[in-house]
C-alpha cells in the first residue's frame, strides 16, 4: 500500500499541530495538509482531487467555527469526495455519534485522547484498508467473500499494538525496556543516555513511546539542578 494521505481539519492551532505531529509519527501515513474550518477543508479536498492526489482520510473536528463537522461530511459526499472520515470531538452526545455513523464516519475519537489512542485508531484504519485491498486483489471473479469483508470491518474495532515511530528500532527498544524493568528506581532520559550510549533525544523518544503505550509510568523529577525533566519507572501493575 502507498501512504495514506491525511487532511487534518481542526480550528484550534495547538490541537491541529498536535494531530499533524501524530500523523507524522506513524508509518504508512502522510500529512496532506491542514484546514482551520469547514469551507477551507472542502476547498482543499476539491483541489487535491482535481490535481490527481486525492486525500484518503480526513481527521475531522465536529465543532468548527463555520460549519458543523456533520455538515462538512454531508457536503463532501454530495460533491463526490469519497475520503474516509475519522470524527474528532469533545461532544459525547449519542445523537451526534449516530449521525456520524450514518454518513460513513469510520472511527470516532473523543477529546482529550493520547497518542496511543490516536495511533490505535489510525493503525486499525490502515489495517481495514489493507484487508479490503487484499480482498479485491485476487483472481477470483466473485470478488471479496463475506469472510473478507467481515475481517476488514473487524479490524476497525480490534485493539492493535502501538506502532513503533519512525527512526526507532525494535532491538534498541528492547534494550531500553530491559534497563527500566531491571531498576528499582525510575530513570531519566539523561541516565538512559549514559547507560546505553545513545543520544538524550533518542533515549527520550523510546521512553515517551513506552509511556504512551502504558509500559512505563511518566512523572516529573523534582529537586535536580538544571532544566526540569521527566523520570520513567516500570509499570509493575
Amino acid at each position: 500500500m502507498t501512504d495514506i494521505r491525511v487532511l487534518v481539519v481542526e480550528d484550534e492551532p495547538i490541537a491541529s499541530d498536535a494531530h499533524s505531529v501524530y500523523v507524522g509519527r506513524l508509518d504508512g501515513f502522510t500529512l496532506a495538509g491542514t484546514a482551520p474550518d469547514g469551507q477551507s477543508a472542502l476547498r482543499l479536498l476539491g483541489e487535491f482531487a482535481a490535481s490527481g492526489s486525492p486525500v484518503d482520510l480526513v481527521l475531522l473536528d465536529m465543532n468548527l467555527p463555520d460549519l458543523h463537522g456533520l455538515d462538512v461530511a454531508r457536503r463532501m459526499r454530495s460533491a463526490g469526495l469519497l475520503a474516509d472520515i475519522i470524527a474528532i470531538t469533545a461532544v459525547r452526545e449519542l445523537g451526534i455519534v449516530r449521525s456520524a455513523v450514518s454518513i460513513g464516519v469510520v472511527q470516532y475519537l473523543i477529546k482529550p485522547f493520547t497518542y496511543a489512542t490516536f495511533a490505535d485508531k489510525l493503525t486499525s484504519y490502515r489495517s481495514f484498508r489493507s484487508r479490503l485491498a487484499g480482498a479485491g486483489s485476487g483472481t477470483s471473479k466473485a470478488g471479496a467473500s463475506q469472510s473478507d469483508v467481515d475481517q476488514a470491518f473487524a479490524s476497525l474495532r480490534a485493539p492493535t499494538e502501538l506502532p513503533l515511530p519512525k527512526g526507532l528500532s525494535p532491538s534498541s527498544l528492547e534494550m531500553v525496556k530491559d534497563l527500566v524493568r531491571g531498576r528499582q528506581d525510575p530513570v531519566s532520559a539523561s541516565e538512559v543516555m549514559d547507560l546505553l550510549g545513545m543520544s538524550r533525544v533518542t533515549a527520550r523518544r523510546y521512553l515517551e513511546y513506552l509511556a504512551d503505550a502504558g509500559t512505563v509510568t511518566r512523572a516529573p523529577r523534582y529537586g535536580t539542578p538544571g532544566r526540569p525533566e521527566n523520570e520513567y519507572g516500570w509499570n509493575r501493575g
